[in-house]
């Protein structure tokens, strides 16, 4: 029962915007590991720049604030890498370095 009555009452508890907002924010990574079913060629730059980008700027800031919020950096840290495993997967795709069945393509065969 401490554990939880701790847990209550941290600053970046359940009972402040500073739990809740991170909680949400974790649909945007479930979703982006999601889409890693969908085509490849679906796949927005821009979106995928702004995932990354928001990931790795908070899960900075996460750690500079007091108290340090880990909820705030976990979220941010999935949404950084799966924004990098998107647009990783949207260059491969663009530029020819997928190998799919048969023999690799470059982009220079196309």
């Amino acid at each position: 029962m401490a554990a939880f009555q701790k847990f209550w009452n941290h600053p970046a508890g359940p009972k402040t915007i500073h739990f809740w907002a991170p909680t949400f924010k974790w649909a945007i990574s479930i979703a982006n590991l999601a889409d890693l079913q969908r085509p490849p060629e679906n796949v927005s730059y821009p979106q995928q720049i702004a995932v990354t980008a928001t990931g790795l700027i908070w899960s900075r800031f996460s750690t500079q604030i007091t108290p340090v919020n880990y909820n705030l950096l976990a979220v941010n840290v999935a949404m950084a890498c799966t924004g990098i495993a998107q647009l990783t997967r949207k260059l491969r795709h663009d530029y020819g370095m997928d190998s799919g069945p048969g023999e690799p393509q470059l982009a220079l065969d196309k």
